[in-house]
C-alpha cells in the first residue's frame, strides 16, 4: 500500500523497479493499480486455467439403439455396454426407433424401454423420463448420484485365520490382529 499518488509518479516507480503498473479496479474512486510483472501474472493465470480445464470432468452422451423386436441375447449385450458406459461416468441415451408396421404397436417398444430401465434401476439415475418424439421413443440415464449426508462406509479385515468382528465407528485396531479401516 503506497497510498494515493499521481499516475505518472506511480509509472516512474514501476519503471524504476523494472515492473509494470497494472490497473486492477478501474471503476473505483480513485482507480486501484498494482506494480507487478504483468507477463508473469498472465503466464500464471494461463497455467491455472489449464489445470482447471484438465481437472474438469467431461461427460459424453452415448447412445444405445433398440427395436421392439430386440431379443434377449442382444438385450443382454446392450445392457453390458450400458453398464460399461455408466461405469466410465458417461450418460446414456436409450432410443427405440419404430419402423413400418412397428408404429401400430408402440406399446411393445415402450415396454422394452421400461424393461431395460427396470433391469438398471439400481445402477443408474433417470435424468430424462421416457418420451416419444415422432418415430423415436427415448430416455436419458446417467450414473447414480452420490447420496448426501450418508454414513461413512466401514470395512473390516481380519488377519489370516481370524474372524472379523463388527466394527464401531472410531474404533482402533485391537492387539489380536484385527485391522479396522474407516472410510
Amino acid at each position: 500500500m503506497l497510498g494515493i499518488m499521481p499516475t505518472n509518479q506511480a509509472q516512474r516507480m514501476a519503471d524504476s523497479q523494472g515492473l509494470d503498473l497494472v490497473e486492477i479496479t478501474p471503476n473505483a474512486q480513485p482507480p486501484v493499480c498494482k506494480i507487478m510483472d504483468y507477463g508473469k501474472f498472465r503466464y500464471e493465470e494461463s497455467i491455472k486455467a489449464k489445470q482447471q480445464r484438465k481437472a474438469q470432468k467431461t461427460t459424453q452422451v452415448k447412445e444405445i439403439k433398440f427395436h421392439p423386436g430386440t431379443d434377449t441375447g442382444d438385450l443382454k449385450h446392450k445392457l453390458r455396454q450400458i453398464r460399461q458406459f455408466l461405469g466410465e461416468g458417461n450418460k446414456v441415451r436409450l432410443s427405440l426407433q419404430f419402423r413400418g408396421r412397428e408404429n401400430a404397436h408402440r406399446d411393445i417398444g415402450e415396454d422394452k424401454i421400461a424393461e431395460v430401465l427396470e433391469m438398471l434401476k439400481d445402477e443408474c439415475f433417470v435424468e430424462q423420463a421416457p418420451r416419444t418424439d415422432g418415430r423415436i421413443h427415448s430416455c436419458l440415464i446417467g450414473p447414480p448420484r452420490a447420496k448426501k449426508g450418508g454414513k461413512p462406509s466401514i470395512s473390516v479385515s481380519a488377519a489370516p485365520g481370524q474372524n472379523a468382528v463388527a466394527a464401531q465407528p472410531g474404533a482402533e485396531p485391537s492387539p489380536n490382529g484385527i485391522h479396522i479401516k474407516l472410510g
